[in-house]
């Protein structure tokens, strides 16, 4: 059976993008614009959590103190 995967307009677009680039350095300058996209995006909306209380100083603590790395069951 043939799975299809539907991409969305803004994929869609994005792939549009991609096929004009003639080099890899100019796809490594749109990865860095979206990178910077989203740390903006990141950026404003902690701001607008800090702003309406909703985050603090206690919580970035919090936050470096948290370990979140993937517990590793090896192979016996």
């Amino acid at each position: 059976m043939e799975q299809r995967t539907m991409l969305n307009e803004a994929q869609l677009s994005i792939l549009r993008l991609l096929g004009r680039m003639k080099t890899l350095e100019q796809v490594n300058e749109l990865r860095q614009v979206i990178s910077n996209y989203y740390a903006q995006k990141a950026t404003e909306e902690m701001d607008r959590l800090w702003d309406a209380g909703q985050w603090s100083e206690q919580e970035n603590e919090a936050v470096l103190k948290e370990h979140l790395r993937t517990p590793y069951k090896y192979a016996k």
